[in-house]
């Protein structure tokens, strides 16, 4: 009996520990905050002063160049607001320079681009702004339409100034408001950052382990976007009940190994 109660402990350190391999080894989620004030952001390209971007999460992406990205999230009664700082990129390509992030509003990381799959891009110093939508097209060059930005998006790049937090050497820097009317709501999205530097010709891109060298991925290669206000962001709702069904199917069974061993020594 002992060494059946053995077996079943190894074995549930193995369910267990399969469980968990997906949250352990993927990406740590992007952790967005709530802000009081990201609706006075005057939508530039950059920092406007100072204290403009300061009440939002801070992610610090560094690669392996040493090229680096300040990233700026938030997020404010219908709207998700999010900065990109590409402090690195001081070979300014007007017109060239881009940067494009994207979500997947159901996160359910299919391979090819569907209809919840929402990009926005923007171009430096231009007014190319544009909103996509996946179209469940295989190739994935193909894969995002082109639809009409919503009355209330913001996509605007420009060359950063005095203001720059992390920088004074001029680089580029992004900034973007993005409508929950377009996304729906929700704590946890898939989500995708990319900019591509038109000196050197290079997309910079989160997931680190994205090396792709077009705009766009596979949603099933994005990371998250977590709103902690909501849930927690370590395990998400599949591996949560996966555990809690686990835990109960070994519990029922040493509970009825218990009650055999009980009843044979009893007769």
């Amino acid at each position: 009996m002992k060494n059946k109660l053995k077996t079943l402990n190894v074995l549930f350190i193995i369910l267990f520990s399969s469980i968990l391999f997906e949250s352990v080894y993927a990406e740590d989620p992007i952790l967005i905050s709530i802000s009081s004030d990201l609706d006075q952001v005057i939508f530039d390209g950059k920092w406007t002063h100072v204290y403009e971007w300061k009440q939002s999460s801070y992610n610090r992406l560094v690669f392996d160049d040493g090229n680096e990205i300040h990233l700026r999230t938030g997020h404010q009664d219908n709207f998700i607001y999010v900065h990109i700082n590409f402090a690195s990129d001081t070979n300014i390509e007007k017109g060239s320079d881009s940067a494009i992030i994207c979500f997947d509003t159901k996160n359910d990381k299919t391979m090819i681009p569907q209809s919840d799959d929402y990009c926005f891009s923007t171009t430096l110093d231009t007014k190319n702004s544009f909103t996509y939508r996946g179209n469940n097209n295989p190739s994935i060059d193909d894969s995002f339409d082109i639809i009409p930005n919503d009355k209330n998006f913001v996509g605007v790049g420009t060359t950063s100034d005095k203001y720059d937090r992390y920088s004074k050497v001029p680089h580029t820097s992004y900034e973007f408001r993005i409508p929950l009317d377009v996304l729906g709501r929700s704590d946890n999205y898939g989500f995708y950052v990319s900019v591509y530097d038109g000196d050197s010709q290079n997309h910079y891109s989160w997931p680190y382990e994205i090396k792709n060298q077009t705009s766009f991925s596979s949603p099933n290669q994005w990371g998250d976007l977590v709103s902690p206000d909501k849930s927690l962001p370590e395990f998400n709702l599949l591996v949560m009940f996966s555990l809690i069904f686990s835990l109960m199917a070994v519990s029922i069974i040493i509970t009825k190994l218990n009650v055999f061993k009980i009843n044979t020594f009893r007769y």
